[in-house]
Protein backbone atom coordinates (compact mmCIF):
# COMPACT_ATOMS: atom_id res chain seq x y z
CA UNK A 1 0.00 0.00 0.00
CA UNK A 2 1.36 3.68 -0.62
CA UNK A 3 1.47 5.91 2.41
CA UNK A 4 -1.84 7.59 1.23
CA UNK A 5 -3.15 4.39 2.59
CA UNK A 6 -2.26 5.37 6.09
CA UNK A 7 -4.81 8.10 6.37
CA UNK A 8 -8.23 9.03 6.21
CA UNK A 9 -10.21 7.92 3.11
CA UNK A 10 -10.34 11.72 0.79
CA UNK A 11 -13.69 13.64 1.50
CA UNK A 12 -14.10 12.50 5.11
CA UNK A 13 -14.64 14.99 7.80
CA UNK A 14 -11.62 15.71 9.84
CA UNK A 15 -9.84 12.32 11.64
CA UNK A 16 -11.28 11.48 14.92
CA UNK A 17 -8.29 10.00 15.81
CA UNK A 18 -4.37 11.15 14.19
CA UNK A 19 -1.46 9.66 14.90
CA UNK A 20 1.86 11.11 13.19
CA UNK A 21 5.43 9.37 13.42
CA UNK A 22 4.68 7.56 16.64
CA UNK A 23 7.79 6.59 18.43
CA UNK A 24 7.75 5.10 22.56
CA UNK A 25 10.77 3.69 23.99
CA UNK A 26 10.85 2.19 27.10
CA UNK A 27 14.08 2.06 29.57
CA UNK A 28 17.07 0.27 28.06
CA UNK A 29 17.19 1.65 24.85
CA UNK A 30 14.25 -0.78 23.31
CA UNK A 31 12.18 0.66 20.93
CA UNK A 32 8.29 -0.79 20.80
CA UNK A 33 6.74 1.90 18.52
CA UNK A 34 9.00 3.14 15.77
CA UNK A 35 7.52 6.07 13.66
CA UNK A 36 3.72 4.79 12.68
CA UNK A 37 1.97 7.16 11.34
CA UNK A 38 -2.39 6.63 10.61
CA UNK A 39 -5.98 8.53 11.40
CA UNK A 40 -9.38 7.00 11.97
CA UNK A 41 -11.99 8.53 10.51
CA UNK A 42 -15.34 9.43 12.73
CA UNK A 43 -17.94 6.32 12.30
CA UNK A 44 -14.71 4.40 10.96
CA UNK A 45 -13.41 0.65 12.12
CA UNK A 46 -9.87 0.63 11.96
CA UNK A 47 -8.32 -2.85 13.12
CA UNK A 48 -4.69 -2.98 14.23
CA UNK A 49 -3.01 -5.96 13.71
CA UNK A 50 0.39 -7.77 14.05
CA UNK A 51 2.69 -10.43 16.15
CA UNK A 52 3.11 -10.79 19.73
CA UNK A 53 5.36 -8.16 20.30
CA UNK A 54 4.77 -5.85 17.16
CA UNK A 55 3.69 -2.70 19.05
CA UNK A 56 0.56 -2.54 19.38
CA UNK A 57 -0.03 -2.39 22.47
CA UNK A 58 2.26 0.20 23.27
CA UNK A 59 0.81 1.85 20.36
CA UNK A 60 -2.68 1.89 21.84
CA UNK A 61 -1.87 2.77 25.58
CA UNK A 62 -0.83 6.26 23.83
CA UNK A 63 -3.89 6.53 22.46
CA UNK A 64 -5.74 5.93 25.37
CA UNK A 65 -3.80 8.29 27.61
CA UNK A 66 -2.11 5.64 29.48
CA UNK A 67 1.54 6.82 28.47
CA UNK A 68 2.83 9.55 27.06
CA UNK A 69 4.41 9.42 23.64
CA UNK A 70 8.49 9.10 23.22
CA UNK A 71 8.37 10.90 19.95
CA UNK A 72 5.77 12.09 17.13
CA UNK A 73 1.98 13.23 18.25
CA UNK A 74 -1.23 11.76 18.33
CA UNK A 75 -4.70 13.33 19.04
CA UNK A 76 -8.06 11.94 20.04
CA UNK A 77 -10.95 14.09 19.67
CA UNK A 78 -8.32 17.15 18.71
CA UNK A 79 -6.84 16.91 21.95
CA UNK A 80 -3.66 14.95 23.31
CA UNK A 81 -5.20 11.86 24.96
CA UNK A 82 -2.23 12.17 27.89
CA UNK A 83 -2.13 15.91 28.45
CA UNK A 84 -5.60 16.47 28.34
CA UNK A 85 -6.75 12.78 29.84
CA UNK A 86 -9.76 15.05 31.37
CA UNK A 87 -11.52 16.09 27.97
CA UNK A 88 -11.00 13.28 26.07
CA UNK A 89 -11.48 10.15 28.88
CA UNK A 90 -15.17 11.01 29.46
CA UNK A 91 -15.79 10.55 25.63
CA UNK A 92 -14.29 7.17 25.46
CA UNK A 93 -14.77 3.88 26.01
CA UNK A 94 -11.58 0.97 26.91
CA UNK A 95 -12.22 -2.44 26.75
CA UNK A 96 -8.67 -3.55 27.52
CA UNK A 97 -7.44 -7.23 27.31
CA UNK A 98 -8.44 -8.00 31.07
CA UNK A 99 -10.33 -6.51 33.22
CA UNK A 100 -10.12 -6.72 37.36
CA UNK A 101 -13.46 -6.85 38.92
CA UNK A 102 -14.33 -7.35 42.28
CA UNK A 103 -15.13 -11.28 42.46
CA UNK A 104 -17.96 -11.25 45.16
CA UNK A 105 -19.79 -8.22 43.43
CA UNK A 106 -22.85 -9.19 41.25
CA UNK A 107 -22.68 -8.35 37.49
CA UNK A 108 -25.58 -5.73 38.24
CA UNK A 109 -23.04 -4.32 41.05
CA UNK A 110 -20.03 -4.52 39.26
CA UNK A 111 -21.90 -2.03 36.69
CA UNK A 112 -23.99 0.30 38.93
CA UNK A 113 -20.21 0.38 40.60
CA UNK A 114 -18.49 1.80 37.49
CA UNK A 115 -21.68 3.15 36.53
CA UNK A 116 -21.38 5.83 39.48
CA UNK A 117 -18.21 6.97 37.76
CA UNK A 118 -19.50 7.31 34.54
CA UNK A 119 -20.79 10.75 33.35
CA UNK A 120 -24.40 9.98 31.23
CA UNK A 121 -23.79 6.45 32.53
CA UNK A 122 -26.18 3.59 30.10
CA UNK A 123 -29.16 2.14 32.81
CA UNK A 124 -27.56 -1.29 34.14
CA UNK A 125 -30.16 -3.29 32.41
CA UNK A 126 -29.64 -1.24 28.79
CA UNK A 127 -25.79 -2.10 29.26
CA UNK A 128 -26.53 -5.90 30.17
CA UNK A 129 -28.70 -6.44 27.47
CA UNK A 130 -26.48 -5.04 24.74
CA UNK A 131 -24.11 -7.56 25.28
CA UNK A 132 -26.05 -10.33 26.38
CA UNK A 133 -25.88 -10.29 30.06
CA UNK A 134 -29.15 -9.25 31.02
CA UNK A 135 -30.41 -13.08 32.03
CA UNK A 136 -27.06 -12.70 34.57
CA UNK A 137 -27.28 -10.00 35.81
CA UNK A 138 -27.05 -11.65 39.33
CA UNK A 139 -24.58 -13.87 39.34
CA UNK A 140 -21.26 -13.47 41.15
CA UNK A 141 -18.43 -12.10 39.15
CA UNK A 142 -16.12 -15.13 40.32
CA UNK A 143 -19.04 -17.38 38.87
CA UNK A 144 -18.80 -15.82 34.83
CA UNK A 145 -16.98 -17.64 32.61
CA UNK A 146 -14.42 -16.61 30.63
CA UNK A 147 -16.45 -15.50 27.66
CA UNK A 148 -18.95 -13.92 30.42
CA UNK A 149 -16.28 -11.75 31.41
CA UNK A 150 -15.15 -10.53 28.12
CA UNK A 151 -18.90 -9.79 27.35
CA UNK A 152 -19.00 -7.71 31.22
CA UNK A 153 -15.72 -5.90 30.00
CA UNK A 154 -17.01 -4.64 26.79
CA UNK A 155 -20.55 -3.70 28.60
CA UNK A 156 -18.60 -1.29 31.05
CA UNK A 157 -16.66 0.03 27.89
CA UNK A 158 -20.30 1.24 26.44
CA UNK A 159 -21.14 2.83 29.63
CA UNK A 160 -20.50 5.95 28.70
CA UNK A 161 -21.68 5.88 25.33
CA UNK A 162 -18.51 6.61 23.67
CA UNK A 163 -17.78 8.42 20.53
CA UNK A 164 -14.67 6.31 20.33
CA UNK A 165 -14.30 2.72 21.32
CA UNK A 166 -10.97 1.43 21.78
CA UNK A 167 -11.59 -3.05 21.73
CA UNK A 168 -8.64 -4.70 22.89
CA UNK A 169 -8.73 -8.80 21.77
CA UNK A 170 -12.79 -8.00 22.67
CA UNK A 171 -13.94 -11.85 21.68
CA UNK A 172 -10.84 -13.83 23.18
CA UNK A 173 -12.53 -16.85 25.13
CA UNK A 174 -16.02 -16.61 23.37
CA UNK A 175 -17.82 -19.34 21.18
CA UNK A 176 -18.70 -18.75 17.93
CA UNK A 177 -22.40 -17.30 18.76
CA UNK A 178 -20.95 -15.14 21.00
CA UNK A 179 -18.38 -14.07 18.78
CA UNK A 180 -20.60 -13.44 16.13
CA UNK A 181 -23.13 -11.26 18.85
CA UNK A 182 -20.05 -9.03 19.47
CA UNK A 183 -19.22 -8.34 15.82
CA UNK A 184 -23.14 -7.42 15.41
CA UNK A 185 -23.00 -5.12 17.88
CA UNK A 186 -19.84 -3.57 16.98
CA UNK A 187 -21.00 -2.92 13.79
CA UNK A 188 -24.50 -1.52 15.19
CA UNK A 189 -22.06 0.89 17.04
CA UNK A 190 -20.18 1.83 13.94
CA UNK A 191 -23.03 2.30 11.91
CA UNK A 192 -24.58 4.61 14.49
CA UNK A 193 -21.33 7.05 14.30
CA UNK A 194 -19.21 5.46 17.05
CA UNK A 195 -15.29 5.00 15.96
CA UNK A 196 -13.91 2.16 16.82
CA UNK A 197 -9.83 1.11 16.85
CA UNK A 198 -10.02 -2.98 17.13
CA UNK A 199 -6.47 -4.76 17.92
CA UNK A 200 -7.12 -8.94 17.71
CA UNK A 201 -5.10 -11.98 16.61
CA UNK A 202 -8.43 -13.40 15.03
CA UNK A 203 -7.92 -12.74 11.60
CA UNK A 204 -11.38 -13.87 10.13
CA UNK A 205 -12.94 -10.86 12.60
CA UNK A 206 -10.44 -7.85 11.43
CA UNK A 207 -11.46 -9.13 7.67
CA UNK A 208 -15.40 -9.33 8.86
CA UNK A 209 -15.33 -5.77 10.78
CA UNK A 210 -12.95 -3.24 9.92
CA UNK A 211 -13.04 -0.27 7.34
CA UNK A 212 -9.38 -0.28 6.81
CA UNK A 213 -6.79 -1.82 8.82
CA UNK A 214 -2.99 -1.60 9.51
CA UNK A 215 -0.53 -4.76 10.35
CA UNK A 216 2.64 -3.95 12.56
CA UNK A 217 5.64 -6.33 12.63
CA UNK A 218 8.28 -4.83 15.17
CA UNK A 219 7.10 -1.05 15.81
CA UNK A 220 6.23 -0.43 12.34
CA UNK A 221 3.18 -0.69 9.87
CA UNK A 222 4.22 -3.15 7.21
CA UNK A 223 1.18 -2.65 5.53
CA UNK A 224 -2.42 -0.74 5.40
CA UNK A 225 -5.80 -0.39 3.77
CA UNK A 226 -8.99 -2.02 2.84
CA UNK A 227 -8.91 -5.74 3.74
CA UNK A 228 -9.18 -6.21 0.11
CA UNK A 229 -6.58 -4.13 -0.69
CA UNK A 230 -4.33 -6.00 1.80
CA UNK A 231 -5.26 -9.22 0.68
CA UNK A 232 -4.72 -8.48 -2.66
CA UNK A 233 -0.50 -8.02 -2.28
CA UNK A 234 -0.57 -11.90 -2.34
CA UNK A 235 -1.99 -14.41 -5.31
CA UNK A 236 -5.26 -15.87 -5.55
CA UNK A 237 -4.91 -19.85 -6.03
CA UNK A 238 -6.74 -22.86 -7.39
CA UNK A 239 -6.97 -26.16 -5.93
CA UNK A 240 -8.11 -30.03 -7.34
CA UNK A 241 -7.40 -33.55 -7.38
CA UNK A 242 -6.40 -35.03 -10.91
CA UNK A 243 -7.86 -38.55 -11.77
CA UNK A 244 -5.00 -40.67 -10.96
CA UNK A 245 -4.50 -42.23 -14.75
CA UNK A 246 -3.92 -38.04 -15.92
CA UNK A 247 -0.97 -36.76 -15.71
CA UNK A 248 -0.40 -32.83 -14.12
CA UNK A 249 1.96 -32.52 -17.56
CA UNK A 250 -1.31 -32.24 -19.71
CA UNK A 251 -2.34 -29.19 -17.91
CA UNK A 252 -1.90 -25.83 -20.11
CA UNK A 253 1.27 -24.70 -19.36
CA UNK A 254 0.24 -20.96 -18.84
CA UNK A 255 -1.51 -21.81 -15.40
CA UNK A 256 2.69 -22.51 -13.93
CA UNK A 257 0.80 -25.43 -11.74
CA UNK A 258 2.31 -27.20 -9.00
CA UNK A 259 1.46 -30.85 -8.60
CA UNK A 260 2.16 -33.43 -6.21
CA UNK A 261 0.59 -36.48 -6.90
CA UNK A 262 -3.08 -35.94 -7.92
CA UNK A 263 -2.94 -32.75 -5.68
CA UNK A 264 -2.74 -29.34 -7.94
CA UNK A 265 -2.20 -26.25 -6.45
CA UNK A 266 -2.33 -23.11 -8.92
CA UNK A 267 -0.89 -19.65 -7.27
CA UNK A 268 -2.04 -16.78 -9.64
CA UNK A 269 -3.04 -12.64 -9.93
CA UNK A 270 -5.77 -13.80 -12.45
CA UNK A 271 -7.92 -16.19 -10.64
CA UNK A 272 -11.15 -15.31 -12.97
CA UNK A 273 -9.23 -15.91 -16.14
CA UNK A 274 -7.19 -18.65 -15.04
CA UNK A 275 -10.20 -20.73 -13.54
CA UNK A 276 -11.60 -20.23 -17.13
CA UNK A 277 -9.29 -21.54 -18.75
CA UNK A 278 -8.55 -24.49 -16.51
CA UNK A 279 -12.56 -25.25 -16.48
CA UNK A 280 -12.24 -25.13 -20.76
CA UNK A 281 -9.07 -27.85 -20.26
CA UNK A 282 -11.04 -30.26 -18.64
CA UNK A 283 -14.28 -30.09 -20.08
CA UNK A 284 -12.07 -30.55 -23.57
CA UNK A 285 -10.36 -33.09 -22.15
CA UNK A 286 -13.16 -34.87 -20.67
CA UNK A 287 -11.36 -34.83 -16.99
CA UNK A 288 -12.99 -34.33 -14.11
CA UNK A 289 -11.57 -31.92 -11.61
CA UNK A 290 -11.80 -33.58 -7.97
CA UNK A 291 -12.43 -31.04 -4.65
CA UNK A 292 -12.54 -28.33 -6.71
CA UNK A 293 -11.60 -25.06 -4.95
CA UNK A 294 -10.66 -21.43 -6.00
CA UNK A 295 -10.36 -18.28 -3.62
CA UNK A 296 -9.09 -14.93 -3.37
CA UNK A 297 -5.97 -14.84 -0.58
CA UNK A 298 -7.13 -14.51 2.64
CA UNK A 299 -6.07 -11.89 5.45
CA UNK A 300 -4.26 -14.54 7.29
CA UNK A 301 -1.81 -15.30 4.11
CA UNK A 302 -0.90 -11.33 3.89
CA UNK A 303 -0.09 -11.40 7.88
CA UNK A 304 1.97 -14.50 7.40
CA UNK A 305 3.69 -13.50 4.50
CA UNK A 306 4.44 -10.06 6.03
CA UNK A 307 5.50 -11.81 9.24
CA UNK A 308 8.00 -14.62 7.13
CA UNK A 309 9.37 -11.43 4.92
CA UNK A 310 10.11 -9.05 7.61
CA UNK A 311 11.89 -12.02 9.52
CA UNK A 312 13.51 -12.81 6.66
CA UNK A 313 15.24 -9.13 6.44
CA UNK A 314 16.09 -8.91 9.85
CA UNK A 315 18.09 -12.35 9.75
CA UNK A 316 20.39 -9.78 6.94
CA UNK A 317 20.53 -7.31 9.73
CA UNK A 318 18.34 -5.15 7.04
CA UNK A 319 15.93 -2.46 9.06
CA UNK A 320 12.29 -3.25 7.75
CA UNK A 321 10.06 -0.61 6.72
Amino acid sequence: MTESSLTAPPGTEPAVIEVDTLRRSYAGGFTAVDGVSFSVARGELFALLGTNGAGKTSTVEVLEGLARPSGGTVRVLGNDPYTRRSAVRPRVGVMLQEGGFPSDLTVAETVRMCAGCTSGARPTGEALELVGLGERSGVRVKQLSGGERRRLDLALALLGRPEVLFLDEPTTGLDAEGRHDTWELVRRLRDGGTTVLLTTHYLEEAEALADRLAIMHRGRIQVSGTPAEVTSTRPARIRFLLPAEVPAGRLPLSLKAAAEGRRVEIRTRRLQRDLEELLRWARESDVELEALDARSASLEEAFLDIAARSAETADRGVGVR
